[in-house]
């Protein structure tokens, strides 16, 4: 996340609960908007965890 309280954790690690207030507030315009939808798209099918276990695989 590139700013505010989050700031700095890949977007599959924030809270649900942040997403889904994102979701009914509007996700912001441009690629951050995208990656939160699909991000939100993940949570609410249960789904991250495929992304947690590519993340294993290639850690930074």
């Amino acid at each position: 996340m590139p700013y505010g309280k989050y700031e700095g954790r890949d977007l599959i690690d924030l809270p649900e609960y942040y997403v889904v207030w994102y979701h009914n507030k509007g996700f912001p315009k441009g690629k951050l908007g995208e990656m939160l939808q699909t991000v939100y798209e993940l949570k609410i099918n249960g789904l991250e965890d495929l992304i947690r276990n590519i993340k294993k695989q290639y850690p930074k």
